[in-house]
């Protein structure tokens, strides 16, 4: 059983803390608290707001409050286990041409790699989503191949494209707004990452695996254009 760290949060909500470090086990103990909670049918409830090693309980405090949540999550820890949930895998389509992954050249020189087999060790990870976070539909990718994980970059690069394929340390994101960013920018998707479905708003859940598939300019064009169209 985990041992949990609560603190209460504004008037109505409980953030839950499981660690001080990202690790794939804490996460996934994180998501298990997270599908546990949403089934005890927790008396004034409301939402839960998984991160890396964190959750945030959210609760009507006319119903409810600190305390009474915290004891009823408590028990629920028991139960919390680093199993894989049941996620469905998704499938992100990305370009790797060069003049729309600027820092592709840079990651292989770092990495001491051909820009091929950064492209192929990019494409042969198993990815989960651990959370969202900093903008919206921004899905945080755990399971970069150890071996092209670079730092980031000293200084954000500004107007950086909707779809652009970063990654920085262990972690891969799909961007779904223009902005900046200090990430290696590593490929181009058209996938749609927003889905404008306010009741699924996001085409990945937190527990989704991620599997990238390479597709070429002619493609990418073509799809980036019927999305637009």
């Amino acid at each position: 059983m985990p041992q949990a760290r609560f603190t209460a949060v504004s008037d109505h909500a409980v953030l839950v803390q499981l660690g001080d470090e990202i690790s794939d086990k804490i996460n996934l103990e994180i998501q298990s608290l997270d599908r546990a909670i949403a089934a005890a049918g927790i008396n004034g409830f409301l939402e839960s707001i998984p991160a890396f090693v964190n959750i945030l309980v959210v609760f009507d405090p006319l119903v409810t409050d600190h305390g009474s949540i915290e004891a009823a999550i408590k028990p629920l820890l028991a139960d919390v286990s680093a199993v894989q949930g049941r996620g469905t895998e998704r499938v992100v389509r990305v370009c790797y041409d060069l003049d729309i992954a600027p820092d592709l050249s840079e990651v292989a020189a770092q990495a001491g790699l051909s820009e091929d087999t950064v492209i192929n060790m990019h494409l042969g990870a198993s990815y989960r989503v651990g959370m969202y976070g900093f903008a919206p539909g921004y899905a945080y990718l755990s399971g970069v191949n150890e071996a092209i994980q670079v730092p980031r970059k000293p200084s954000a690069l500004r107007d950086v494209p909707a779809g652009s394929v970063i990654i920085a340390g262990p972690q891969c994101l799909v961007t779904t707004l223009t902005m900046p960013t200090g990430w290696s920018i590593i490929g181009r998707s058209p996938t749609e990452i927003l889905t404008d479905n306010p009741r699924h708003p996001f085409l990945f859940d937190v527990g989704d695996t991620v599997r990238f598939e390479r597709i070429d300019r002619a493609t990418f064009e073509a799809e980036k254009g019927l999305r637009h169209g």
